[in-house]
């Protein structure tokens, strides 16, 4: 039997059904018409004085409120802006998505971006991208994220990267040098296990999302990457964390709980709390979310690097939101004036890197802010190094996410308990994978 998008798409909406997801779903993917911008609204859409209605997820209601107040002082539209809890907001999307009361723009966990991409959540916005004059300049890894069958239908919102950082108070007294971070995976264990040594009250050389797979994908992936080798096979079906550098992740992470050198709050730590310790001074070392820069500093003399390989390179987990015009909108040609503004000079730079977040345009990277601080501009820089990613799999949350994921099952087991049971703990990921 022949299979067609439609029917592929259709799979897929089921599939979501069948998960609750996406439950009430019938639009688009199943016979609606999503809509479209008119060719007539140009390379910058309308702007007419339309309200406009956008959601986003609370992990990134600081940078949306950012782009959002400077947009609606700079337009004649207005952005009406509304933050969801992060472990409501897919229940809400999809809730919104069945009924047919998505708002005109919303915004989405790039790992979630492929299958609501392909449940038909979003307008194609394929032309009106190519129309860009920056086009050739936007992060590929959430570009590719948002293609289905060849077509556009998202644009980067806000990245998030994952780097390494390390509190320089700590690495002095240790006697270790504070301007330089782990350049090898040898490095972090050997850097973390002589902040644990100071012995002191409290204090731990490194800490980690113990179970919290987000978590985990988010740091442990880019060793895996600058390491030369890949997480999964390029269609996001096969797991291929059995590798020799994935091994050599978890070896050490087990190495560092056997000396002691993990926070004791990690082996539980499901997300929520999972960089306080290293924010109130009290661990040496740890892979952390690049956003969280500006705050951090405030409590903590912070040094960043690149997150290495098992004997070096760079990379990160471009993470972050994709945001698109959705199925539901009445309003697309002036949803996307507010999208073609996102990826403006001035949203990137004068909003976004301002405030310390990394643009999401390469050509933007070595900009007057980065400038000012070394770290952004190590952050930036990493952010378009030939070995960070952006992991594509339409089964990402089954595997890798949710809570009890094969994936957590995998790295608990390899760092807490029964080693032994790597290959069948790879063989469950991949099962989750092709569902």
């Amino acid at each position: 039997m022949t299979t067609t998008p439609r029917t592929r798409r259709a799979r897929r909406l089921v599939a979501l059904l069948a998960t609750g997801a996406l439950a009430g779903l019938t639009a688009c993917g199943s016979g609606g018409t999503a809509p479209t911008v008119s060719s007539d609204a140009g390379p910058e859409g309308v702007d007419d004085g339309t309200t406009l209605t956008l959601w986003t997820r609370a992990p990134l209601e600081a940078q949306a409120q950012l782009l959002v107040d400077a947009y609606n002082e700079s337009h004649e539209n207005q952005v009406e802006l509304t933050i969801t809890p992060n472990d409501d907001y897919v229940t809400r999307v999809g809730a919104a998505a069945g009924s047919g009361d998505l708002p005109d723009l919303f915004a989405a966990d790039i790992v979630y971006v492929p299958n609501w991409t392909e449940a038909g959540l979003f307008a194609d916005i394929t032309d009106k991208i190519a129309e860009l004059p920056e086009a050739g300049s936007i992060n590929q890894g959430h570009l590719d994220a948002g293609t289905y069958e060849d077509q556009q239908y998202v644009l980067p919102f806000v990245l998030d990267l994952s780097v390494m950082f390390w509190n320089k108070d700590l690495y002095r007294q240790a006697g270790l040098d504070p301007e330089q971070g782990p350049t090898t995976l040898a490095e972090y264990e050997e850097q973390a296990l002589a902040v644990q040594a100071l012995d002191q009250e409290g204090v731990y050389g490194t800490a980690f999302g113990g179970n919290c797979g987000g978590c985990g994908v988010f740091t442990w992936f880019p060793m895996v990457w600058a390491s030369g080798e890949q997480v999964m096979d390029e269609a996001g079906t096969e797991s291929l964390l059995d590798g020799d550098a994935a091994t050599e992740v978890y070896d050490t992470f087990r190495t560092l709980q056997e000396a002691g050198a993990v926070t004791p709050a990690s082996r539980d730590e499901t997300g929520a709390t999972w960089v306080a310790d290293f924010q109130e001074g009290r661990v040496g070392v740890m892979p952390y979310p690049a956003t969280l820069l500006q705050g951090t500093s405030e409590t903590v003399d912070v040094g960043v690097t690149p997150i290495p390989g098992v004997d070096g390179g760079a990379s990160t987990f471009v993470g972050g939101d994709g945001i698109g015009i959705s199925k539901d909108s009445e309003a697309p040609d002036a949803a996307w004036n507010f999208l073609s503004w996102l990826m403006s000079d001035e949203a990137q730079v004068e909003v976004l890197a301002a405030n310390d977040v990394t643009p999401a345009r390469t050509d933007l990277a070595d900009n007057e802010f980065a400038q000012e601080d070394p770290r952004v501009q190590v952050i930036n820089e990493v952010a378009g190094a030939a070995d960070s990613r952006t992991p594509f799999a339409p089964n990402f949350q089954q595997a890798f996410n949710a809570p009890g994921s094969p994936w957590v099952t995998l790295f608990r087991n390899q760092v807490y308990g029964d080693a032994g049971t790597l290959e069948q703990d790879n063989e469950a990921i991949t099962e989750a994978l092709s569902q």
